[in-house]
This record gives C-alpha cells, sequence and structure tokens, in this order.
C-alpha cells in the first residue's frame, strides 16, 4: 500500500504542475515554465511530458519557455478511440497543439518516435521552427527494424498481454535496462509512475495502436530526409551513447540526415532525459542563443 501511495503522490504532483487543454477536440496535458522563445518538448512512446519534468525548471532558468504536451493515448491525455495515431495523425495533432498552446516559432526538441513525428510538423511548417535538437530517435524509417523490447507492442494479442499480466519490478528492471544509466537518478515511484500513464483507465490499448501505426515506409522516409536537407535552421544531436534500442546506428543515421559532424554524446542510455538533464538543457539552451 506504501509504494502504491507513492506512484499516487508522483502522479499527483505531474498533475499538479501542469495543467488541462484542449487541441484537436481531443483534451491533453501541458507542463510549462519560463517566458522567451518557446523550446516544444516532443516525447515518444512510452512515455509521455513526465519524461521532461526534469528539463522545463532549467530551460525557464535560461530564458526560455519550455513546453512539454501529452500526446493523444499517452499520459494524461485522452484516448479516443476515431483519432489517427500513427505518425502523421500524430505531427497533425501536434501542430493543433501548438496553436492552441499559443505558440508561434519554436525551439524544437524531439526524442524516440516523437523524432519522426515532429520533424514531421517541421518539415510542413519550417518557417515556424528556430533550432532543431534531437536526442535518441530515428530518422531511418524505410529499414528501421524495431528492437526487441518494441517487438511484443506490435504483435495484436500478445502486447495486450503483456501490459495485462507483466508485474511492476519487471517492468521497473526493463525500464532500468534500457532506459537509465544512473538507477539512483530514478526512484522505483517516478519508474511505476510511466507504467500507470502509460496504461490508465483504457490499459494502454491506445499505447498499442500508436506501436502498430509506425510509418516505416520510403514514402515517409523522403519527406522526412528530402524537408530537412531543405532546412535552414541549426539543428543539434544529444545522445545517450549506451542506448541499447536506438545505439550508434540510429546516431550516426542522424549525423547524416542533420548534417552535424560533431554531437554530444552522454553516458546515458534511451530515456537521457532522467539521468542528463542538466547537460540536455544547457545544450538547448546554447543552441538557442545563437545567432541565426
Amino acid at each position: 500500500m506504501s509504494r502504491d501511495q507513492d506512484v499516487a503522490d508522483v502522479i499527483a504532483a505531474h498533475r499538479a504542475a501542469g495543467q488541462p487543454f484542449e487541441a484537436g477536440s481531443v483534451g491533453s496535458f501541458v507542463r510549462e515554465a519560463g517566458d522567451g522563445p518557446a523550446v516544444v518538448l516532443v516525447h515518444g512512446v512510452p512515455t509521455s511530458s513526465f519524461l521532461y519534468r526534469k528539463l522545463i525548471d532549467p530551460l525557464a532558468e535560461a530564458g526560455l519557455r519550455a513546453v512539454a504536451f501529452d500526446f493523444p493515448g499517452l499520459g494524461l491525455a485522452e484516448r479516443p478511440d476515431g483519432f489517427d495515431y500513427s505518425w502523421s495523425g500524430l505531427a497533425r495533432w501536434m501542430g493543433e497543439a501548438i496553436e492552441a498552446l499559443g505558440i508561434d516559432r519554436c525551439h524544437l526538441v524531439v526524442h524516440d518516435i516523437g523524432g519522426p513525428i515532429g520533424c514531421e510538423w517541421a518539415v510542413r511548417n519550417p518557417e515556424r521552427v528556430l533550432t532543431l535538437t534531437a536526442l535518441n530517435t530515428l530518422l531511418n524509417v524505410a529499414t528501421f527494424r524495431r528492437p526487441w523490447v518494441m517487438q511484443p507492442f506490435a504483435v495484436r494479442g500478445v502486447g495486450e498481454v503483456w501490459l495485462r499480466t507483466t508485474p511492476r519490478p519487471v517492468f521497473a528492471e526493463l525500464f532500468y535496462r534500457q532506459g537509465v544509466a544512473d538507477r539512483s537518478a530514478v526512484s522505483r515511484a517516478e519508474v511505476y509512475a510511466y507504467r500507470e500513464l502509460l496504461r490508465r483507465e483504457d490499459d494502454g490499448r491506445a499505447f498499442l495502436r500508436i506501436m502498430r501505426g509506425f510509418e516505416l515506409t520510403p514514402e515517409k522516409q523522403r519527406l522526412l530526409w528530402d524537408g530537412l536537407a531543405e532546412r535552414r535552421y541549426p539543428a543539434r544531436i544529444v545522445w545517450g551513447e549506451r542506448d541499447p534500442a536506438l545505439d550508434l546506428r540510429q546516431l550516426r543515421v542522424a549525423q547524416e540526415v542533420l548534417r552535424v559532424e560533431v554531437p554530444i554524446r552522454l553516458p546515458a542510455k534511451h530515456f537521457l532525459q532522467e539521468d542528463q538533464a542538466p547537460a540536455i538543457a544547457s545544450a538547448v539552451a546554447d543552441l538557442a542563443r545563437r545567432p541565426r
């Protein structure tokens, strides 16, 4: 009971730090702080705005407006049955969220599948992007193969059973092994909060629709690569070099697509926001301050 209360307290604190908003007729949740140019922090799976909670205040202290919202189907957002949970659908909704939050131009930070989603919005709205910072993400969408930790969720029936039957300690161990180099940076209650925010009232069904909506096609890759090649704003890569899922091969792809010769490599795994937040915030703020 004590651990359950600890998890509930973590989620309650997260909820209290933000507020609900609506975009595209879907209710969602946003955390933000600071004044100045907006920094839109785009999450992937199986996370939400909760992943960025440690970056928001450092970015605000650097004179920026840090904004992290939940995509439909994840975190504290609604999970409508009729929503388009493909990358294209999420990118369209992202544009509606940016409008709803009153953001004109922004610095963009993308992670995980937030990379192809956020970059699609950037390609379609290049005049609204000030800078782009890519954290461990995937851009070789035509040839990408899901790592083993993602694969069960793409299979109907298997994903549902995994979410329903996997004990919390097993989820936590996978989270630590895949995501966090410094386990002391994330409490067990915080890891369990990720699990609860993933499942919530629909047992993760919307999350599974996202996982089965990956657009791994040559057409999507051409859209992203051609659009990013034409961009006029600067880009930076900050990478957890110990990531077992999106490893250094994905880093090299990101370097090629974004034309970044020297990435910032950190001693971190996939969820580098958890144990490298100050370094990430510093890199984003430094890029934002550079004259364009």
